[in-house]
């Protein structure tokens, strides 16, 4: 670069050059020691084989999006999962269940041609509509782990392990058995797991596995041969693990993710042009209730829910799952769903029901009796601010008879419902099983990928350096 010199009255030559060579010693013994701390801190941050690998990679082929979501899912032995189901027929407590096991755990598809005019929603969305059945969670999970965006076959890369194991299958062995029979084959995966290379780098914290059934089954209470379940979770190997189930049993290492429900859409706008149909559909009915009463449970509060809808004079619809074939028909249960406001969802056997999900996805208001129906246990799916909703009232009071059901949704303002209904259809995409091959600008954030990223958030926990 050139300036000019006022006392040579010329252009000359700027002097910067010969500065720079005068101090240029200093200048690169400073950036050398920089450089020096930097790798001294590189090292401490990343020491370890898989973030090395991590960073590897992302220096080959640009920035690495599945750094710290990566997963290395078990090929676990066939009497872990797969025979579990192949000899489904032979075990006269799932028979009811085989014929649910095509279309990776979805069930039948539902076709247009086996319903009347009730099959309405399916016109627009003929494909995405499965006969599914609510233990399936266990094949559905595996499946979409196989097509997980950030499943790897190197261990070394994972941040979490997923475990196939087909717990709920195992309900064979639930009753009927001696306890050790029951228990053999979680004893049996405790053993193959421990003995892996994957086990001792956290000893089971970043394993994770899915049960498709309610997690007091595998936590049975003694030793007795008359007490149900199993004790796969109270096995020391399993008290590490997290398990994901329908309904929770501990707030340790359990938690809960949605029931599958009958809407497996392939793409966004899939699901967008079903929340647009929810939203526009006139309904009939202010409340309605699906299910059979419970005489035998005494605690039971659906016999007096059931009262108060028949009583209603017909501001309620009531299908009776008792003695109504249809409350094994998708179509038939969604339509009623659809037709109303509110859906109730007392407890039946436990807290939680899978109806809740199915009312959910057809847009209606849930109407909540007890708070470990939802409140307390799926706390990764639905808002923290249960109002915004759902409505709640006390199991309490409507045993005692204190509260009228529908005085009281009936003096909820027009104004709060569609509120609720706004909600309601957020919700949506957060508790469906989208179809396993969705990938790129179609992908969905649904139940398995928040559940992925919370079993990730938790298992990073566990890696965190204590101070």
């Amino acid at each position: 670069m050139e300036k000019f010199n006022p006392r040579k009255n010329k252009i000359v030559e700027k002097q910067g050059p010969k500065l720079w060579l005068a101090i240029s010693p200093t200048l690169v013994f400073y950036f050398l020691y920089l450089f020096q701390i930097n790798q001294f801190v590189t090292y401490l941050l990343f020491s370890d084989k898989a973030t090395l690998n991590i960073l590897l990679k992302a220096k080959q082929e640009g920035t690495d999006t599945c750094a710290g979501r990566y997963i290395y899912m078990h090929n676990l032995p066939s009497r872990f999962n797969d025979d579990l189901i192949k000899n489904c027929e032979a075990y006269i407590e799932l028979r009811n269940k085989c014929n649910f096991l095509v279309n990776s755990g979805f069930g039948p598809r539902i076709s247009n041609d086996d319903h009347n005019q009730t099959t309405q929603f399916l016109t627009t969305e003929t494909g995405s509509w499965y006969s599914t059945n609510q233990f399936m969670l266990e094949v559905i999970f595996r499946e979409k782990m196989r097509h997980y965006g950030c499943l790897t076959n190197d261990s070394s890369l994972s941040s979490a392990v997923f475990v196939p194991f087909y717990a709920g299958f195992d309900v064979r062995l639930f009753w009927g058995y001696n306890v050790k029979q029951r228990d053999e084959l979680g004893e049996d995966l405790a053993r193959w797991l421990s003995g892996r290379p994957e086990w001792r780098r956290m000893y089971g914290r970043d394993h994770f596995f899915v049960a498709g059934r309610v997690g007091r089954d595998f936590r049975r209470l003694s030793d007795q041969d008359s007490d149900w379940g199993n004790k796969l979770l109270r096995l020391p190997e399993f008290e590490n693990m997290t398990m994901l189930s329908i309904e929770t049993n501990s707030w340790s290492n359990e938690f809960a993710v949605p029931y599958p429900s009958y809407f497996h859409p392939k793409s966004e706008i899939d699901v967008k042009r079903w929340q647009r149909q929810v939203r526009m559909k006139q309904r009939r009915f202010l409340f309605s209730f699906v299910g059979a009463p419970r005489p035998n449970l005494k605690e039971s509060i659906r016999g007096e829910v059931i009262s108060q809808c028949l009583a209603s004079q017909g501001k309620c619809k009531f299908l009776n799952c008792e003695t109504n074939k249809y409350c094994g028909d998708p179509v038939k249960v969604m339509d009623v769903f659809q037709d109303s406001v509110f859906c109730l969802q007392p407890p039946g056997d436990t807290p939680t029901r899978r109806s809740t999900f199915d009312s959910i996805l057809a847009g209606c208001i849930p109407v909540f009796f007890n708070r470990d129906s939802v409140y307390n246990q799926y706390k990764w799916f639905f808002p923290k601010d249960h109002t915004k909703y759902s409505v709640y009232i006390s199991e309490e009071d409507v045993k005692i008879g204190k509260v009228s059901i529908e005085n009281l949704l009936i003096m909820i303002s027009e104004e709060r419902i569609l509120s609720m209904r706004n909600e309601v259809e957020k919700i949506i995409p957060k508790i469906i099983y989208t179809k396993p091959k969705v990938v790129g600008p179609d992908k969905i954030e649904d139940a398995f990928e928040i559940a992925m990223a919370r079993v990730l958030e938790r298992v990073s926990l566990f890696k965190m350096p204590r101070i």
